[in-house]
């Protein structure tokens, strides 16, 4: 049906459309309502429908880090489509200004600023989704999150309809999290603005890519790119038709960060376990501020789950462990049910709880008793 508002504007709303197809996952119920927002004031319009019907809001980008329930979504489903991105000379010295709509492709925008010659996000090259994503995952990889380099946040403030630029400090960015995961009924991201470094070199501090690039004396942001792409397809990291591995939200669980003492049990662990002969030997990098970050994977596998595990129509990623993936008729409820065992047993086996980097809409991580 359309809906027209008094303002001119209108927008299409949609009912009973299927979640599935617009995830990665391929996976999850039908919205209740639907609407695809090309525009900021068709995402403004959109939200003040759902308010005026005290209605329920998710924001649908690329589907690519959500967990859709097998019953849908009983509210509305708003599809940002807005496109648009300028490169400007930055008031901090030294920088160029991307500015990106929140509907822009993320690996698109990426690609442009290698080409560009513009250092800052060439290690999250190959992440599936949008722009308007990237904040509120605070998305990282290879040794760069987004929090290094964004600048501002554009968004519109639910309830009241106030379009406010956000600076870094009031988005509240920690690891794989941010203000807008943490209250996602406050804000909706409309645009995002970066501050990259033009002629800069490469970060290659994390060691997988570092050694990927050995034998170039001086790698290329280009260079840097290439093997990000090339390091994320060996491990079904890149959506690629006919790819197995392909329906999932990338890496599920969240590296474990831990206290310097509670890093220390686990290697305790892991020893006493028969996993390494030193607690040293366990994978571990440090993660500021005294803590230690642990390898998920490591822990998965060294919990008895591996690679290419299947149960039913959904399992453990061939390629890496991090990903659960879907392999076609299964449900939401089943994939979930396999990451809760997981989960299960590498707490039992080595006390560390992991925590799911997707949200989950419509499904609870920690259901409460029956």
């Amino acid at each position: 049906m359309i809906t027209a508002y008094p303002s001119g504007l209108a927008i299409e709303i949609r009912d009973r459309v299927p979640l599935g197809p617009l995830t990665t996952l391929e996976l999850g119920g039908n919205a209740r309502h639907f609407v695809d927002a090309a525009d900021e004031d068709a995402v403004v319009e959109a939200l003040r429908w759902a308010d005026s019907r005290e209605l329920p809001v998710l924001i649908l980008g690329g589907g690519s880090n959500l967990v859709v329930a097998d019953a849908g979504f009983p509210g509305l489903v708003v599809r940002v489509g807005t496109r648009g991105r300028r490169f400007e000379p930055a008031p901090t010295f030294g920088e160029v200004a991307l500015t990106a709509a929140a509907g822009e492709p993320w690996d698109e925008l990426v690609s442009e600023a290698v080409a560009r010659d513009l250092a800052g996000v060439e290690c999250l090259s190959g992440i599936p989704g949008l722009v308007g994503a990237t904040p509120i995952q605070n998305v990282g990889a290879y040794g760069q999150e987004v929090a290094e380099t964004i600048r501002g946040v554009r968004v519109v403030e639910r309830g009241s309809g106030r379009i406010r630029v956000l600076a870094p400090a009031d988005c509240g960015f920690g690891y794989r999290d941010s203000l807008f995961k943490r209250d996602p009924q406050r804000f909706v991201v409309l645009a995002v603005s970066f501050g990259l470094r033009p002629g800069g070199a490469p970060t290659t501090r994390y060691r997988e890519l570092a050694e990927a690039l050995v034998g170039r004396e001086k790698p290329t942001l280009a260079d840097a790119r290439t093997a990000v792409l090339g390091l994320r397809r060996k491990k079904s990291m890149l959506i690629t038709a006919g790819d197995p591995n392909r329906r999932s939200v990338g890496s599920f669980f969240m590296n474990p960060v831990l206290g310097a003492a509670a890093a220390a049990a686990v290697g305790a662990r892991a020893v006493a376990a028969g996993e390494v002969a030193a607690p040293g030997e366990m994978p571990s990098w440090p993660a500021g501020g005294g803590r230690i970050k642990l390898s998920a994977a490591w822990l998965i596998e060294r919990a008895g789950w591996q690679k290419g595990l299947r149960r039913g129509p959904v399992g453990v990623s061939s390629a890496h462990t991090l990903a659960l993936v879907h392999h076609g008729g299964g449900t939401s409820a089943a994939l979930v049910a396999l990451a809760r065992d997981i989960r299960d047993a590498v707490r039992a086996r080595f006390g560390v709880e992991l925590v799911p980097e997707p949200t989950f809409v419509g499904l609870s991580w920690n259901p409460g008793p029956a």
